[in-house]
């Protein structure tokens, strides 16, 4: 039965405790009825997250109320031209009851207002629960992608150097980013290079590919495969749940089971409005 009685507004950094609760009370349930590992290993973690999505001006939130007791949040990440949903959690105590379509609508709403043209997303395969409700809203199913975890491996790539990422690299990068995706993901960028985790590839005297970092709220891409793996290669650990690798690169997915990394889960990356077919390697992060 739907929550009649719901109210939206915008979050604040105030509702980073309760939110950040029902975050992790959100993702621990679902995975433990499904017997994954959560995504949010912790209250701890999932406060920290929901605070920084509230704190960041390049993100809008949006908080679930009734009778003013928080019971969700959503988050949309509009630090480049397409935006990115989440995370969207949703107390335990009133799911199934329509508050998530409420809190993506809102959202949904936000992008159209703001002309973004394109939406992404990742779901959690195992939960089909979210997969019907993405796709009744119009979200195309575009690929499957392995969230891949394991210790770092040392594993050079001949011809290709990585190095730290400075600031005079944010024109190659976004210049990389739009030849592959058709779009540039610069604000994801500038914040790596300030938070220093930014890593460029170069091959043949230019930058090949980057990664704003090797973790699962970090995205990377490469011209070639190969540059890719020298990234994942240099790493000294994978952040979170894993790196996310599209399934269908069937030789970056069999290097890096090679190498030692398990697969955790499968995701689905979908979307609404513009889309482009990738024409490079790429990671995604988990907002897309």
């Amino acid at each position: 039965m739907a929550v009649v009685d719901l109210v939206l507004r915008p979050g604040t950094t105030d509702d980073a405790a309760e939110c950040g609760r029902v975050c992790f009370e959100a993702f621990a349930g679902i995975a433990r009825e499904h017997a994954f590992p959560p995504d949010i290993p912790s209250l701890e973690v999932g406060v920290a997250l929901t605070e920084a999505g509230l704190s960041h001006p390049g993100f809008y939130s949006v908080v679930a109320e009734i009778d003013g007791r928080i019971v969700g949040s959503n988050f949309l990440d509009e630090r480049s031209t397409v935006v990115g949903v989440g995370p969207i959690t949703i107390d335990p105590a009133v799911q199934n009851r329509g508050v998530g379509r409420r809190l993506m609508l809102d959202v949904m709403d936000r992008a159209a207002e703001r002309r973004a043209p394109g939406i992404r997303l990742l779901q959690s395969g195992y939960h089909n629960r979210s997969f019907s409700l993405y796709a009744s809203l119009g979200f195309a199913f575009r690929e499957t992608v392995a969230c891949m975890q394991g210790p770092a491996f040392s594993h050079p790539v001949p011809g290709h150097t990585v190095r730290e990422a400075t600031d005079a690299d944010l024109g190659a990068c976004n210049e990389l980013c739009r030849q592959i995706h058709g779009v540039d993901r610069g604000g994801e960028v500038v914040d790596a290079l300030k938070q220093g985790t930014a890593r460029v590839v170069e091959h043949g005297g230019r930058v090949t590919g980057y990664a704003t970092d090797l973790a699962f709220f970090a995205h990377a891409v490469g011209r070639t495969t190969s540059d890719l793996q020298a990234l994942i290669g240099s790493a000294s650990a994978f952040g979170g749940p894993g790196i996310l690798v599209p399934a269908r690169n069937s030789l970056l997915l069999g290097w890096c089971l090679a190498n030692g990394l398990k697969v955790v889960q499968l995701l689905s990356l979908m979307t609404v409005g513009l889309y482009n077919e990738p024409t490079g390697a790429y990671l995604p992060s988990i907002l897309y």
